[in-house]
């Protein structure tokens, strides 16, 4: 793929590589239950592909969102169980950090190459 955006994407703010790090999570996506991740930058362009451990990934789309607009349902995409615990995992891991309903982020979506669309 042409790492160049389309001129609907904003510029990328991260590496595409650094979009999901923590172990536990590569996991999920490798075992095809986390299917999401929000950050707060772009890493990552549709049609951009990635590799964890070895097995590759396609983002499938990019979207932004409010915070306040996460469903259980969203947050079982990134790989947790319910809001309540990404939302809880996400303050103690960024100390400080208030959970602000307005606040904008950008959702990544992928699934694995191997996997139909």
């Amino acid at each position: 793929m042409d790492n160049k955006p389309s001129p609907a994407w904003p510029e990328k703010t991260c590496s595409i590589d650094r979009l999901i790090r923590h172990p536990r999570l590569v996991q999920a996506a490798i075992d095809g239950t986390k299917t999401e991740q929000r950050r707060d930058g772009v890493y990552a362009w549709p049609g951009e592909n990635f590799e964890l451990e070895g097995v590759r990934f396609v983002c499938t789309d990019l979207v932004r969102q409010a915070l306040g607009e996460m469903t259980d349902a969203d947050a079982r995409a990134e790989g947790y169980p319910g809001l309540d615990a990404y939302r809880d995992l996400i303050l103690r891991m960024h100390r400080g950090m208030q959970w602000n309903d307005d606040a904008l982020v950008w959702v990544h979506r992928f699934r694995r190459a191997d996997q139909p669309d």
